[in-house]
């Protein structure tokens, strides 16, 4: 069995969801413990429900808005936003060519 990656690029991660269908465009190729990260590249919507565990997202390209607990903020690459475990959340109005880098951890529930 191999050992989850210890470093992975973005152009790496998005060769490989290149091929995937554009609702299961994210990969988390580095985990640890309750940790795992990634990258996520919606096509048109994203459509994601909210997650059991806290995540970070640090945007790499494009721009947008992200609704999160009704709240509506534009994004644009360099921004990093936190969704709290549970939290109803989602990209809209997104660019082409948005990825942003995403990390999970902590137990079921938040912290």
């Amino acid at each position: 069995m191999s050992s989850p990656a210890r470093q992975v690029s973005l152009a790496t991660i998005m060769a490989e969801l290149a091929g995937l269908p554009p609702t299961l465009r994210f990969s988390y190729p580095i985990r640890h413990g309750t940790m795992r990260a990634g990258a996520y590249a919606p096509v048109i919507t994203d459509d994601q429900t909210p997650h059991d565990q806290d995540e970070l997202y640090l945007i790499a390209s494009g721009s947008g808005t992200f609704v999160l607990a009704g709240e509506q903020m534009a994004f644009a690459p360099g921004d990093m936003l936190l969704v709290r475990a549970g939290e109803e959340h989602r990209f809209v109005e997104f660019t082409p060519d948005f990825v942003t880098w995403v990390i999970f951890w902590g137990p079921k529930g938040g912290e």
